[in-house]
Formats: C-alpha cells, structure tokens, sequence
C-alpha cells in the first residue's frame, strides 16, 4: 500500500513531463526555423534597399557580412554558454534580441541603422543557434534518436527558404511588405522568448559558467577526427547558401534576366526547400551515405550552375540549383547524425558551437569576398571563380569522406 502511495506521484509526475518535453521539442523546431527565417528574410528587400538608402551593391555586401562576423564573434563567447546557464536563460535572452533586431529592419532609414540592426541580428543568432540545436536533442523522443538531426537540418533549410519566399511574395502582393514581414517576426520572436519558461529545463546550471564567456572553439575530443574529415563538406554547402542569400537576386536578374522580385526569391528559396525534402528522404539512411551523396550533389549541382551562366540558360540553372540544393541538406544532416553519438550530453553546444563556426565562416567569408571582387572583376567572372573552387572542395570532401566511412556510420 505504501509502495503504491509513493509510486503514483512519481506516475502522474512523468504523465505531466511528457508532455511538456513534447511542447518543447516542438517549440525549439519552431524556433530554430523561424530564426533563419528572419536571417534570409531581408534578403528580397536588398535591391530595393540598395537604391533607398544609397548604399549600392557593396552596401548589401557589408550588411551580410556584419551579420556572419557577429554571429560567429557570439558563437565563439556564448555558443557553449547554455551548457553551464540552461537552456531557457539564453533562450529568452536571444529571441528578445532578435526583437529589436527585425524590429531595427522594419524601421530601417539608412546604411548606418541596418548595419547595427543586422550586427544585432547577428549576435542574437549566434547566441541562439548551438542552444537550439542542444534543445532538439535535448527534447528529441528516445525511441526516435535520427529524428533530432532530421529536425536539426529541416529546420535552417526550411527557415532560410520561407524567409525569402514569404518576403518575395509579399513584395509582388501587397503595399507595405516590409510591415507585412518583418511586423509579425517580431510579435513571434517575443512570444518564443515568453513561451520558452513553460517547458523543462535540460541543462541544469553548472558552475564555471563565466569561464565559457572566453571566446574558444573547441571540439570534444571524440568527435575530433571526424570532424576535421566533415569541415570540407560543411564548407562547400553554407558557401554556396552565402552565395545565393547574398548575390542571389542580382545574380538572377543580371545573369539569367529573370524579371520580378517573387521569381528571384522563389529561384533563391528552392536551394534550401530542395534540401529540406531531400533530408527527409535520406534521414533513415546511415550518415554517411548522406553526408558522401550530399557532398557529391553539391559539386554536381555547382558545376551545372557554372554550364547555366555561361550558357545563360534559366532551366540549367533550376536544375543546377534543385541539384545543389539536395546536397546543402544532405551534407549537413549527415554531418550532424555522425558526430552527435561521438558526444555526451553535456557536450552538445560545444560541439553545435564549432560546428556552426566552420559554417558561418564558409556562409559569410567567401560571399563578402565575392561581393567585394565583383566591383573589380565583375559579377559574372566573380560567380564563375567562386563556382569553380566550390565545385572542387565539394567532389574532394565526397570522395575524402567515403574513403574514410569506417571512422562513423
């Protein structure tokens, strides 16, 4: 009798868990991709912008680039910081930021103001991305381990591609798009950081959390080799998504003459949509058959966008980016569902820390360089250069990481 008074609390107790360990897998999947989708959100609105505020195509490089350096500057000082603090803190803390941020955006009236608004977005993101990505894992259903590297690549992908497909339809479609988008990213950045208390905390805090605040990229040591053989392909995957988010619309309009601010972002958005279903495709499948096609779809994809430029042929370079696109998801889910089983949990920022480190360099480095050697070189030898090398890195990652498939499966 006794046994049975002191079982039932604990019964109904872990009845009420569950469900709020489902809300939260739930709420941080939401989360992590409506962060990107206010990352690649203003990207429709950069040819606009470059006339409005005099801030011509350099401009529109500078205010990517200050976004990437931000970004990677929190993730090297607080990426790991929800390891020691808790997830909820950083949580909260991140979304009210990227607030102000996208509130900053909406209201933008010169180069100075979206540089700082972005600069902000930037630090935010940083802050949030490795946290987000522990929380999937954290709240991810025991029986279903694939299913927090499937959510943690469909999330970026999905939200990167809504971002610049929403705004591009809301540019061709009503008066004030810029309200229309950047209005309710607001109002659901505010509620995320309210609703983000109602769910379990998963990272107890740990003393030491002052020590996380210096700025270090490591790597536990487990995940040490494997990750040194995946830098190449997560570098040829956010490169290319840098190229798109940054000189995407210029590109399409003066390359390939596609007319109209919803068909370049519909072009734009199909890089990250087609990752997203090819993920769903493969996340069953052993992580290195995702990560080698992935990587190899990437090479494949990028040289059939080069034969698209120099042919100026439109449907090439929808097939180039269908193709190049599946090899964006795929890379990075394979990449994620190897390393993750090499890492305890307390582990897991860390290593999403590091891991978004590489991809945020790739994602912001080679765009701003492209964007700064379009004013010597021009646009179409820029693109042509920056396609040649990814095309390369991508096919040697493919092959480096399928010699090396007994390290992970």
């Amino acid at each position: 009798m006794n046994a049975q008074l002191v079982e039932a609390p604990a019964t109904a107790a872990v009845s009420l868990e569950l469900p709020r360990r489902s809300f939260g897998f739930a709420l941080a999947a939401a989360a992590s991709t409506l962060m990107l989708t206010g990352a690649s959100a203003p990207s429709p609105f950069y040819p606009a912008l470059e006339e409005r505020l005099g801030i011509g195509a350099i401009g529109v490089t500078i205010a990517f680039a200050v976004y990437a350096v931000a970004l990677l500057v929190a993730l090297l000082i607080v990426g790991s910081l929800s390891d020691h603090l808790g997830r909820r803190p950083v949580i909260a803390a991140g979304f009210t930021l990227l607030a102000v941020s996208v509130a900053l955006i909406w209201h933008v009236d010169s180069g100075g103001a979206l540089y700082v608004a972005r600069t902000i977005q930037g630090l935010a993101s940083g802050a949030l991305i490795s946290t987000l990505s522990a929380t999937i894992t954290d709240f991810a259903p025991p029986r279903k381990p694939r299913l927090a590297t499937l959510v943690n690549t469909l999330a970026p992908m999905a939200g990167l591609a809504l971002g610049t497909i929403v705004a591009g339809v809301l540019l061709q479609t009503v008066a004030d798009a810029v309200t229309w988008t950047f209005a309710p990213l607001t109002a659901a950045y505010l509620a995320i950081a309210a609703l983000i208390w109602l769910v379990p905390e998963t990272s107890p805090r740990i003393a030491g959390w002052a020590r996380a605040l210096r700025p270090r990229a490591a790597v536990p040591v487990a995940a040490r080799r494997l990750f040194g053989i995946s830098v190449p392909i997560v570098l040829g995957g956010w490169a290319t998504g840098g190229l798109f988010l940054s000189l995407g619309p210029t590109i399409m309009r003066a390359e390939l003459g596609v007319d109209g601010q919803l068909a370049g972002a519909l072009l734009i958005g199909l890089l990250p949509a087609s990752g997203a279903v090819a993920a769903s495709v493969l996340y069953r499948r052993p992580p290195v058959v995702a990560t080698v096609y992935g990587a190899s779809a990437l090479s494949a994809g990028t040289l059939l966008l080069l034969v698209a430029l120099v042919t100026a042929s439109l449907p090439i370079a929808v097939a180039a980016i269908i193709v190049a696109g599946t090899g964006f998801g795929t890379a990075f889910m394979g990449t994620i569902g190897s390393l993750l089983p090499l890492v305890a949990v307390h582990e897991r920022a860390e290593l999403f820390s590091s891991l978004y480190i590489v991809a945020y360099l790739s994602f912001g480095v080679p765009a701003v360089i492209a964007g700064i050697l379009t004013t010597t070189l021009g646009l179409h030898v820029t693109v042509l250069i920056y396609g040649a090398i990814v095309t390369v890195a991508a096919g040697g990652a493919a092959i480096l990481r399928a010699t090396s498939a007994r390290v992970a499966r």
